[in-house]
């Protein structure tokens, strides 16, 4: 079986590769086939991200593809950035932690509950053959701290852990994260089916 993981992200790449890697199967990537042009996100939630992008990628490589789309809601600031994560206030993350902190001052909040949330969609040609969704629940750290992971992670503070998910190796995050928790539901998925032609 081959699968097509639909990210160009290396901080995403790393942490899937790392997920399936038990997985008997030949898995690729976008930087492994001609470029391809994006598609525009244009879904209202990460499950409809999720779903327009593995049908767009599955439908242009012919491929089994499995596509996420994930990001940050922050309660206090309704659900913001949500799924703007990427795009919200440019690609610069220090500058968005710093607009995270003035958007929280202004509502007289050092701080607001808040969860990274993941959607991984499977799509064979046109049709979503699997869906899987991982949450996990924190807080806005005072201050980044971290040299781990990558976009939102140093300012999210994971209090079982007493620390931010920049603080954390690779695999003890994927043990509890967002991404961790959804790609892991897929990887269970393709261990119980055999071939692409057993997918529903």
């Amino acid at each position: 079986m081959t699968l097509l993981v639909a990210t160009t992200n290396p901080g995403k790449l790393r942490e899937i590769e790392a997920i399936l890697a038990d997985m008997p199967i030949r898995l690729l990537t976008l930087r492994d086939l001609p470029a391809v042009e994006e598609p525009e996100e244009t879904g209202t939630t990460f499950a409809e991200n999720a779903r327009l992008k593995a049908r767009y990628y599955a439908q242009a490589t012919g491929l089994l593809t499995a596509a996420d789309d994930s990001g940050l809601e922050i309660d206090a600031l309704d659900n913001a950035p949500g799924v703007h994560s990427a795009r919200w206030h440019g690609t610069d993350y220090a500058f968005k932690f710093e607009k995270i902190h003035e958007l929280l001052r202004e509502r007289g909040l050092a701080t607001s509950h808040a969860r990274f949330v993941c959607s991984v969609a499977l799509a064979q040609q046109a049709a979503i053959v699997f869906e899987a969704e991982g949450i996990v629940s924190g807080e806005i750290a005072a201050e980044p701290r971290g040299g781990n992971g990558f976009g939102y992670d140093p300012l999210f503070f994971y209090r079982p852990f007493n620390c931010t998910l920049a603080e954390l190796d690779q695999e003890r995050k994927s043990s509890m994260s967002h991404r961790g928790k959804a790609f892991r539901a897929l990887r269970d998925y393709l261990h119980a089916i055999r071939t692409p032609q057993s997918l529903p």
